[in-house]
């Protein structure tokens, strides 16, 4: 099992030396989460945090990942980048397809996509996209990617978007992986249909036995349950060795690792040289 680091919302200059020490140390990759903007105010709850609350979420540094990326991708030669997740849902696909292309040319394919939606509708407002039918209009945006990313001309029509036939050059010289977050059999059904992957979030080992046991049914009935498929997760368990062997019989593929809760509300106050030796400590534990 592989190990991904994720450097938690830190202060922007850490960035670079975590990712050289994660690389060092032996990671797998560096995870990046997604956050456009905080609506000063909202109806809407935060799903992932247990209470619904997200004052802690308004200054927190999220940086842009496909900004991020790159510049990191400069400075390393191994360490693979992913995004966990990015909201696709409220961006435009061709121009994601290109910023991501792009991204996988020069950074030597060494990126991993993790798509999802937005749990607010302010984002969509922000970014002048429906809310309504949005899951629909997710599906497409997938699928245009990959037609994309092939390097063919392509056209499309799908139940909220189309396009003409256009094509990209440059491509990648290997297929960016997608892979697709959400617990709800919704989304357990669109990584079946959709996805070279799932990633999960927070959850116990139990848990995801749960939500893995649909996954891989709902799989079969879309006849993809052949395919190379990936399972990325983040999980309290993965912190101890029990909890490593548990997640790695359900044939999970790459932790997620982060050694802060940024959803607790309390500032960032650690620096640099303390993260380094964490995941060095950890390194040295977990990474054969």
């Amino acid at each position: 099992m592989k190990f991904s680091f994720s450097p938690s919302m830190c202060s922007t200059e850490q960035y670079l030396p975590l990712t050289m020490a994660a690389e060092e140390a032996g990671f797998s990759s560096i995870s990046f989460p997604d956050s456009l903007c905080y609506p000063e105010h909202s109806s809407s709850e935060y799903p992932y945090n247990g209470d619904g609350s997200r004052e802690f979420l308004k200054d927190l540094a999220f940086v842009e990942p496909m900004v991020a990326i790159p510049f990191l991708a400069a400075h390393t030669s191994r360490i693979r980048f992913n995004t966990g997740i990015y909201k696709l849902a409220v961006r435009q696909p061709v121009v994601v397809a290109k910023q991501i292309s792009t991204l996988a040319i020069l950074s030597n394919n060494r990126f991993d996509f993790g798509v999802g939606l937005s749990p607010w509708p302010e984002d969509f407002e922000a970014c002048h996209v429906p809310w309504e039918k949005r899951g629909q209009r997710f599906d497409d945006q997938i699928n245009i990617l990959r037609g994309l990313l092939s390097g063919e001309f392509f056209a499309y029509e799908g139940d909220q978007l189309s396009i003409n036939s256009i094509k990209l050059c440059p491509v990648p010289s290997a297929p960016i992986p997608i892979i697709v977050g959400g617990h709800s059999d919704a989304a357990l059904r669109r990584a079946a249909k959709l996805g070279d992957g799932w990633i999960g979030a927070g959850a116990s080992a139990e848990e995801y036995a749960v939500l893995l046991g649909k996954l891989q049914e709902f799989r079969k009935q879309f006849e993809r349950d052949h395919l190379p498929f990936a399972i990325h997760v983040s999980s309290a368990d993965a912190y101890h060795q029990s909890g490593q062997d548990a997640l790695a019989a359900l044939n999970v593929d790459e932790c997620h690792i982060g050694f802060r809760n940024p959803y607790d509300g309390k500032p960032d106050t650690e620096t640099v040289e303390v993260k380094i030796e964490q995941l060095q400590g950890f390194a040295k534990k977990f990474i054969r």
